[in-house]
């Protein structure tokens, strides 16, 4: 594997991940360059999730633990991962999956494309290069498609995946935007820190990932996670008219 010069944190929260983050850190760490490490945010998983990273942290430099005392929801969790990375010299910084969903195999598609595409932020996209997603029932796959169509059409977001949870950021997107005004979860996570990075000028790619559902655990989706993200297109939207984005 070609080694990148650069100094990368990959962020996975999770919550009663126990059949997966064993699995997923190792992975992680065999199919990325050198200087990776792993933050895994941990929202007090009753599972033991939270003792079985500690556990690889005594044994593995790369490999820290952010145990939270309850569940805190997703996306403080990456705010949390966000500001761990910036508080220390981290060049590119990891969002992704803790139920293999995403394939760590692909974290180098999305970092090669930052180091040398002259990207931002990376998105691994489920439909930029025609719909790569495996074992998903149709009215999934119909909502996240359009999900991104919704979100596109009201705030003039120019990805095809606005959703996706697999992306890169360069250090300076996060420098630039003011973490402690994210509060969405979620899909609304995700949309909302796209939208900022776009919206502060930042150059966002894609790259077509395979995303696959997962086969352990269950899924944390919502009907309030769905609520949330169709609100929040239109208070980005608002924020952005009236310049208080």
């Amino acid at each position: 594997m070609r080694s990148l010069p650069m100094k990368t944190l990959v962020v996975v929260p999770t919550y009663n991940e126990a059949d997966n983050i064993d699995k997923l850190v190792p992975m992680i760490l065999a199919h990325t360059p050198a200087g990776t490490e792993v933050l895994v945010v941990d929202d007090a998983s009753p599972d033991g999730t939270g003792d079985i990273v500690k556990n690889m942290a005594a044994r593995e430099r790369r490999v820290h633990l952010l145990q939270r005392e309850r569940k805190l929801g997703l996306g403080s969790a990456y705010v949390q991962g966000f500001k761990y990375a910036l508080q220390r010299d981290f060049d590119f910084i990891v969002e992704m999956d803790a139920d293999f969903s995403h394939d760590p195999r692909e974290i180098n598609l999305l970092l090669e494309k930052a180091a040398q595409g002259g990207c931002d932020l990376v998105v691994g996209s489920r439909y930029v290069d025609g719909i790569t997603v495996t074992r998903w029932p149709l009215k999934r796959l119909v909502l996240s498609i359009g999900a991104s169509k919704y979100v596109r059409a009201i705030t003039g977001l120019k990805i095809h995946d606005c959703t996706s949870g697999f992306k890169c950021f360069r250090r300076r997107v996060l420098e630039q935007i003011d973490l402690n005004t994210i509060h969405s979860d979620g899909y609304s996570f995700q949309i909302e820190m796209s939208f900022k990075a776009y919206r502060k000028g930042f150059k966002v790619c894609e790259v077509p990932i395979t995303f696959v559902e997962r086969r352990r655990g269950t899924s944390k989706m919502s009907k309030k996670i769905v609520r949330e993200a169709v609100w929040m297109v239109w208070k980005l939207r608002l924020y952005d008219l009236f310049g208080k984005l």
